[in-house]
């Protein structure tokens, strides 16, 4: 009720009473989520098996992230999207690499064996701090080209990046057409809400000079930064409260949701598009690590960590509402795992 202009509250309005917020998913629409969500779970599981102890930074909480950016790439890429200029700092930045950009699983393990730098002639980064870039067909056959930007630290120093590669590629690729190309930054709640950097970056984006057609922010919130309760970490309300100073929409949405938050990807997505403003979605979840794997958090934390530990994780959440909604059978959702 913050935004000014009537004409931006109305569309929204017009969009989320008439489907009073539901998603109208296809069952082909359904497996294709769940098959994404199995690719996030089962890949951090093999990796807490497999390299127990590594630092891996693990989505884990908010393995919906992976479905969420699918839909976005799905969704954005038919509303005449060829690019994305992803940012993120090391949270699920491994899990984005395999399940989106498509990196190969044999790569990635094989940096955390250290065998990807013994012929080269530089000493390698950590395998969180990389980027990537990859071409995609989409289900709907569209071409996509997803550019991932490495970020070696501090977390959200990447933004002025990403914005000045996206607003280099708009010049020099896209005829400064900003609905060929978009930026998407991952925020995790304790550094959008405590770090500067964001502010400046929210505060030029409307500017001539710095204008990039709107970026979506995505936060990761795991509601908890340093293992700290929020109301000892910021003194708004939400993390994403920087959002309101330019009149940006926010949308809160539950991390265990996954139907609904594909439904509001979709939402800021097209609203990206039509107003080219920046759009911020708030991904409520929850980390079941320590800041990385070899902190506990169980010492700062016991009672929230007791009640994570007996919490399904997002996929199991989301098999069980489909197999007790005659949806899929109970079955499909056991031989996708295994596959």
């Amino acid at each position: 009720m913050y935004m000014p202009n009537p004409e931006q509250k109305n569309w929204l309005r017009e969009r989320m009473e008439s489907r009073q917020n539901q998603p109208n998913l296809t069952l082909e629409q359904k497996k294709l989520t769940l098959e994404k969500l199995n690719q996030a779970v089962v890949f951090e599981n093999f990796l807490h098996t497999k390299y127990i102890g590594q630092k891996r930074f693990s989505l884990e909480g908010l393995e919906t992230l992976i479905p969420a950016l699918d839909a976005v790439v799905e969704f954005g890429s038919s509303l005449g999207v060829e690019e994305f200029v992803l940012g993120m700092a090391h949270r699920g930045r491994l899990n984005v690499l395999a399940n989106i950009m498509n990196k190969s699983y044999e790569e990635i393990f094989g940096e955390f064996e250290g065998k990807a730098y013994a012929d080269a002639i530089f000493e390698g980064d950590v395998k969180y701090h990389l980027g990537y870039s990859s071409n995609l067909k989409t289900s709907l056959d569209k071409d996509v080209r997803l550019t991932l930007s490495p970020n070696p630290s501090h977390l959200e120093s990447v933004n002025p990046v990403v914005g000045g590669i996206s607003r280099a590629k708009l010049d020099g690729k896209y005829d400064n057409d900003v609905n060929r190309l978009a930026p998407i930054l991952i925020h995790g709640d304790a550094s959008i809400a405590g770090q500067g950097v964001v502010y400046e970056v929210v505060q030029m984006a409307g500017l001539d000079s710095y204008q990039v057609g709107g970026t979506i922010h995505l936060v990761t919130n795991n509601q908890i930064g340093f293992t700290t309760n929020y109301l000892e970490g910021r003194t708004s309300i939400y993390c994403t409260d920087v959002a309101k100073t330019t009149k940006c929409p926010v949308f809160h949405v539950n991390g265990d949701d996954v139907e609904a938050i594909i439904y509001t990807m979709k939402l800021a997505m097209e609203y990206r598009q039509k107003y080219h403003s920046d759009v911020f979605i708030d991904l409520l979840g929850y980390r079941k690590y320590g800041h990385n794997e070899g902190d506990e958090p169980r010492f700062t934390q016991p009672k929230l960590y007791k009640a994570i530990a007996k919490h399904n994780n997002p996929r199991e959440i989301y098999a069980e509402k489909l197999s007790s909604h005659g949806g899929l059978d109970a079955n499909l959702a056991k031989t996708m795992e295994k596959e």
